[in-house]
């Protein structure tokens, strides 16, 4: 990380005084009467006026704090203790429909994700991340929670956070492989607010996470329940190879995960991953009863090669009227990319370029191109009893083509063309969709 070290003599107290807004917001946070806090952090600021430039040096040696960057920014204390960073992931998108003679689909223009976000570390062993994103005009608070860090083993994650659950959900927004999620994300849960427990053990070689949650329809988020129901979630990820080794096969993680808990109320739309049209609309229908879904997963990251492989599998009792039915959903993909420029290095945190762009200099960054294959199936009681909509499609089958261009690792440009099928053996289903889309992308 570059560093900004606080170290003259007027710097020191403008330090003493950062010191003192942490000491007082510290008091705080411990929840003392109002005076005394007031009182409390007074005396502090006293204390550092009367040390002098001298004895306030003396402190800085030891209790410093830094500033600089590190794919962020990052203010922290000397000993790494307390800690702030702050971040940008923003994407703006542009989603074109070919031959859409019809014209169902309108081209646009769009803000994908604006979302500031603040990481933070007191005391050592505590974590926090509040992640709001502002896209479309639009306030959404994505993640807010607390982590308690007993060890690499053991964290416990206490708000609003991923359901451990989809291969392709858990990973960042910021550094996936195509455009959008394929389809199977489309049965995941999303967001949920509770208590999870996750870490990893056997050096790294094995990871999971559990959690006891509120509970959310398939491709859902939430920030309260809608019934006193909870649902358990988990899910354990194994490195047969081990994590650090050089052996091709160190890439390989394979996982396994499962929910389970009863949900009622509004079943969230199944829609494309590109054009984001609707696949299946249950209008009228409702969550009925235990709500299971199970997934097993892997993922492939070794040199210049990326692949992931995902089947998800969900079933949930949905009422309409006076027809019940449990309604089984399956989706799955395969999917995979390559860097085409010499020496760089693809990994589930994305691509750092091993020359940034620099036209001048002759450096291109980093390109990357990939394919995947996914699809969908939607039980078929749900379009014969009337429980999805009219119009509903029981079938899409996707394959995409992609570009990524990795200029720095803060910035990349993205172009997909996508293609969906809806219901091939039906004669009356719906004319293929054929999807361009671009991106501009900052991370930090």
């Amino acid at each position: 990380m570059t560093e900004l070290v606080v170290s003259t003599p007027s710097s020191r107290r403008t330090a003493g005084r950062l010191a003192v807004t942490c000491l007082a917001a510290m008091t705080l946070a411990s929840g003392a009467a109002a005076q005394d806090r007031v009182e409390s952090a007074a005396r502090i600021e006293a204390a550092v006026q009367a040390a002098g430039p001298a004895q306030a040096g003396t402190a800085q040696a030891g209790q410093g704090v830094t500033a600089g960057w590190n794919d962020g920014f990052v203010v922290q204390s000397a000993s790494g203790d307390y800690r702030l960073q702050i971040g940008l992931l923003l994407q703006a998108d542009g989603r074109f429909a070919i031959d859409d003679e019809s014209n169902a689909v309108i081209d646009t223009f769009g803000i994908r994700r604006a979302r500031p976000y603040l990481r933070g570390r007191l005391a050592q062993h505590f974590e926090f991340y509040v992640n709001p994103d502002f896209a479309n005009g639009t306030l959404v608070l994505q993640d807010a929670y607390l982590d308690t860090r007993f060890s690499p083993k053991l964290i416990v994650r206490f708000g609003k956070a991923k359901t451990p659950f989809g291969l392709e959900r858990l990973q960042s927004a910021s550094s996936l492989l195509f455009f959008e999620r394929a389809l199977p994300t489309a049965l995941v849960p999303n967001r949920d607010v509770g208590v999870q427990v996750l870490g990893e053990m056997a050096g790294g070689r094995v990871s999971y996470a559990a959690g006891l949650l509120n509970g959310v329809a398939d491709g859902a988020s939430a920030d309260l329940d809608t019934n006193d129901g909870k649902d358990l979630a988990g899910r354990i990820a194994i490195r047969p190879f081990g994590p650090t080794s050089k052996d091709p096969r160190s890439g390989l993680t394979l996982a396994f995960a499962g929910t389970t808990g009863n949900q009622s109320g509004p079943l969230a739309t199944i829609r494309t991953s590109t054009l984001l049209q609707n696949v299946v609309t249950y209008t009228g229908a409702t969550a009925d009863g235990r709500l299971t879904r199970y997934s097993p997963q892997a993922s492939y990251y070794f040199g210049p090669v990326a692949a992931l492989a995902e089947y998800v599998h969900t079933t949930v009792p949905v009422r309409r009227g006076a027809f019940r039915s449990d309604v089984a959903n399956d989706a799955w993909q395969i999917g995979g990319t390559l860097m085409l420029t010499r020496g760089d290095v693809a990994s589930e945190r994305g691509v750092r370029p091993q020359h940034n762009f620099d036209f001048g200099g002759g450096h291109l960054g980093a390109l990357q191109v990939g394919a995947r294959y996914h699809a969908l199936t939607v039980d078929e009681d749900a379009i014969a009893l009337g429980l999805a909509s009219a119009g509903s499609s029981r079938q899409a089958r996707a394959w995409t083509l992609g570009l990524n261009w990795y200029l720095t690792p803060n910035l990349k440009y993205v172009v997909n063309f996508e293609r969906t099928a809806f219901g091939e053996d039906d004669p009356v289903a719906r004319p293929p969709e054929n999807a361009l889309a671009v991106r501009a992308q900052v991370s930090f």
